[in-house]
This record gives C-alpha cells, sequence and structure tokens, in this order.
C-alpha cells in the first residue's frame, strides 16, 4: 500500500496548510462576526432601513459562505484520514484510487481557497463591471471582440455569478463593436481586475478569402461597482449625454424611441453607455452609476481628491500593451505575458477556463 503512504505522509502538510488558512481568514473572528450581525438583524427597527438590513443580509451570506467553505475543507480531511483508517484495518487497497481522488481534490480546494484569502483590496469584494472594446482591424477585430464576450461569459456561469448586459452594440456583418456587463458576486471584481489590459488573437481569418494569418487585438477594462454612498460630484458641464435608439442582434431596432444612453465625461474621456433598460430614464440611470464607479476607481488610481483633478485619456487603451495572447495557428498556446502562465488547450480557455491565468497573476503578491 505504498500510495496511501504517500497520501499519509503528505497528509501532515496538508494539514498545516488548514491551519495556515484558519488563520488567515481568521475564522474565529468570522464566527464572532456572524453572532453580531444576527444581533444586529434581530435589532428593533432595523428592517424599517431596507438599504442597511440589506447590506448586513449581504455581509451575513458572505461570512456565511467563508465558513461553510473553511469547514467543508475540514470535514474532507477528516473523511480522508477515516478512510485511510479503514482501509489499513482491512488491508484493502481497493479503496486507494478513491483515496487519491478525494486527497487530490481536496489540495486542489485548499489552493482555491488560498488564492481567495489574496483577495484584500478595497474593492475586491465588489461586483464588477467589464466592458470589451473592439479594436482596429474591422470585422476580425469584432469577432474577437464577441469570443472574448463569450469566454467571460462562460467564466461567470462556471462561478455561478450573475450577469446583467448593460451595453451590447452588435455589428451587422460579425462580433460585436463593444459590450458593458455587470459580474453580481462575491469578489467578482477581486478576481476579475487583472483582466484589464489588450488581449491579442492570432489566427487564420475566417473572413480572408485567401486564408491567411490575421492578429487582432480588443480590450478588455474592468471596474468595481460602487454602492451609492461611494458617489463623486460630477459638475454637469463635464458630461455630454447622447440619446440613440436600442439595437438587437443584426442591427434591429428594438423599439422606435431613442432610449440608448451615452455619457462622455469630457475631462478623462472616459465613456459608458447603456441600452438594455425599459426607458431612457433607467438606461441613463445605470449609465451615471457605471461613470460613477469608473471616476472612484481612477481617484483611488491616482490618489485624487478631486475628480476635477484628473487628467489623461482614460477611455483609449494603447494596443501594444497586451497582457495575453491567444494563438490559435500555426500552432495552439494562450499565454499569459505578466505571468509566463501558458496553456496548450487554446479552446478551453476560450470556453470560460481562465481560473489558472487569473490565480497566477493574483499569485505574484506573495
Amino acid at each position: 500500500m505504498l500510495e496511501l503512504d504517500q497520501i499519509k505522509y503528505e497528509m501532515n502538510s496538508v494539514e498545516e496548510a488548514l491551519g495556515e488558512l484558519s488563520d488567515s481568514l481568521n475564522v474565529a473572528g468570522l464566527r464572532s462576526k456572524l453572532e453580531q450581525i444576527d444581533l444586529d438583524l434581530q435589532a428593533e427597527g432595523v428592517w424599517n432601513d431596507q438599504e442597511k438590513a440589506q447590506k448586513l443580509m449581504k455581509d451575513k451570506k458572505s461570512t456565511e459562505r467563508k465558513i461553510n467553505a473553511f469547514e467543508n475543507l475540514q470535514n474532507e480531511y477528516d473523511d480522508i484520514e477515516v478512510m485511510i483508517e479503514l482501509a489499513e484495518e482491512e488491508d484493502d487497497e481497493s479503496v486507494a484510487e478513491e483515496i487519491k481522488s478525494n486527497f487530490e481534490k481536496l489540495k486542489s480546494d485548499i489552493e482555491d481557497m488560498r488564492i481567495e484569502t489574496l483577495l484584500s483590496g478595497e474593492y475586491d469584494a465588489n461586483n464588477a463591471i467589464l466592458q470589451i472594446h473592439a479594436g482596429s482591424g474591422g470585422v476580425d477585430a469584432q469577432d474577437w471582440a464577441g469570443m472574448l464576450f463569450r469566454m467571460y461569459t462562460r467564466w461567470a456561469e462556471s462561478k455561478d455569478y450573475r450577469l446583467k448586459i448593460l451595453d451590447l452594440q452588435r455589428d451587422e456583418e460579425q462580433g460585436i463593436k463593444n459590450a458593458t456587463m455587470l459580474v453580481e458576486g462575491d469578489n467578482a471584481y477581486g478576481y476579475l481586475k487583472n483582466e484589464t489590459g489588450v488581449h491579442r488573437l492570432v489566427r487564420i481569418s475566417p473572413f480572408d478569402s485567401n486564408a491567411r494569418r490575421h492578429t487582432s487585438f480588443s480590450a478588455v477594462d474592468v471596474t468595481p461597482e460602487m454602492d451609492e454612498n461611494n458617489e463623486v460630484e460630477i459638475n454637469p458641464d463635464d458630461i455630454r449625454i447622447d440619446t440613440y435608439r436600442s439595437s438587437g442582434a443584426g442591427g434591429q431596432h428594438v423599439n422606435t424611441t431613442d432610449s440608448a444612453v451615452r455619457i462622455t465625461h469630457i475631462p478623462t474621456n472616459i465613456v459608458v453607455s447603456c441600452q438594455n433598460e425599459r426607458s431612457q430614464h433607467q438606461n441613463r440611470e445605470v449609465a451615471m452609476r457605471v461613470l460613477m464607479s469608473k471616476l472612484m476607481e481612477l481617484k483611488a488610481r491616482e490618489n485624487k481628491e478631486k475628480v476635477d483633478e484628473l487628467k489623461g485619456d482614460y477611455g483609449q487603451i494603447t494596443w501594444g500593451n497586451q497582457i495575453r495572447s491567444y494563438v490559435l495557428q500555426p500552432y495552439t498556446m494562450v499565454k499569459d505575458h505578466r505571468t509566463g502562465a501558458e496553456v496548450g488547450n487554446a479552446q478551453k480557455v476560450l470556453d470560460g477556463d481562465i481560473d489558472y491565468f487569473i490565480n497566477e497573476k493574483l499569485k505574484q503578491r506573495d
């Protein structure tokens, strides 16, 4: 039973990893926090303030999820110990494969949770606003932007995150020009924040009759969604509001009114838009929230006190600064240029399996 002996030996390091994880999470502190939240929710009149009550419920759900996740890891560890003892007592090697499978899963689950403890930034726990912009290059770039849209949609679904499409401007021929989506769930921004940058695709163009290899670029921008208490003051003279018709796939008009809204913040050249709400008023409200979030993040990034101190062309992304390349021809590989992480199965990545790249970038801060 050499395989079981090896697992028994490695169980010591796994036990240490669980202890370190407990310290990082401060599990005892989380339990005390949960008790206090429950007391606050039972306080008289708390439900008269719906905003406060909803914030407490959201905090409770997040705290419970962390506690339950750690307790599940501890239970997995205990179950493997029992299985090893039974296998040794009965001298039964037939369960060795099951024990090995459970052990590998436990190590993977511990690593996933360790990565989550790295999400300690001020806004990491927030929802994320993710934007995709097709670069120059016509239909190839727009098709590439559509592929990225699908990749992030599939990734969010695999995480059980909620997705809300705020704006989607399709091209009449193929792909999309721009897209804005709200990704809702615990640590959505923390996981996605490092996806900001230029993504490069190399492939034989399906739109080239001569079957030549083309390079296409699309830019991804990720911003934390801010709550209403974090609003910044915006001078009305600093914004330009344009309205246009909401459109669906193929450029067909969804309605005959100019309900879609595009807001440009002139000093920073930030442009946000929304067209998927039912009315122009609702689209304007959502677009303003997105603009507020972008300005708040920009203020934090540049350590500025006032919005009018922010300078630079925030809306323009330099195409030369690609963070990741997706090569489909003459070979298949996806490589992150910041971490050196590589994956040979490009299709799997394009189907939404991007956790490896996300985690490797997060671990750079270790």
